[in-house]
Order: structure tokens, then sequence, then C-alpha cells
């Protein structure tokens, strides 16, 4: 029996979600809402060693390593970025370096992410996705 897959089954139930809404208009309401929902995050770590580079809106983002997973902590001033967040989030935070580092971020062609963002922000979301594999890397590197 293979393994399970936590990066792959969070991504698979990502785009079931989204498959629920018949537009973009919903869709973006509902990443808005993801993005209102994200846990508080402390002011004292919004500052430049946190901020993720690439990104028009500002975004901190503060990874972090517990036992054999990674967790992740991150916030943004824009709400459909927060949303982005969110969903990031909710695909890795959790989850294993080696599997996060495997499996690739198909949820975005999936959900035609890229054709439906402005290119500021897809740029912003690749910046995000990159942090959290770079991330993944390191720790394996010093495992």
């Amino acid at each position: 029996m293979p393994l399970r897959n936590e990066v792959r089954e969070a991504q698979d139930e990502l785009v079931e979600e989204f498959a629920l809404f018949d537009n973009w208009v919903d869709r973006y309401q509902y990443l808005i809402d993801l993005g209102r929902r994200l846990p508080p995050f402390p002011d004292a770590l919004k500052t430049d060693d946190y901020r993720i580079r690439g990104c028009q809106a500002q975004v901190w983002f503060v990874p972090r390593k517990a036992g054999d997973r990674l967790e992740f902590r991150a916030i943004s001033d824009a709400a459909i970025v927060s949303g982005l967040i969110a969903v990031l989030l909710r695909i890795y935070s959790g989850k294993r370096p080696q599997e996060i580092l495997d499996t690739p971020p198909d949820f975005v062609q999936a959900l035609k992410l890229e054709s439906h963002l402005s290119p500021t922000r897809s740029t912003g979301l690749n910046s995000m996705l990159t942090a959290i594999r770079r991330f993944a890397g390191e720790a394996l590197e010093t495992a």
C-alpha cells in the first residue's frame, strides 16, 4: 500500500472545493473569506526578516520546524493575498519537508490561478511557494 501524500490530498480537496463555485467572482469571494479566517499574527513578527520579497502586497511569512514537520504562519495586508496565504498554509503547514519537495504545486494550474490573478499576485504566489520549498529544503539539510 503506497504511503499517504498529505500535500497531494490537501491540493485535491482544495480543487474540489473551488469546483463548487460557478464563476471567478464567487471564487475570489471564497479566497477573501479564507483570508479573513487566518489566525491572528503578532505585530512583533511583521519585520523585514519575515517579509516575502516579490509581492506587491506586504506579506510576512514565518516558517518553523516542529519535529519531522514544518509549520508556517503568514499574513498579508491585502484581502486576496491573505486568501492565497490561507490556501498555502492549508496545503503545506503541518506537512513533512520531503513531501513538500516531492509534490509539485499542481493546484495552481488546476485552479487556473495564473490566468485569474493579476501578474503581481501571481508573482507573489510564486514567491511564497518558493519560500515554502526553500525552507523545506533547508529543513532536510539540517535534519
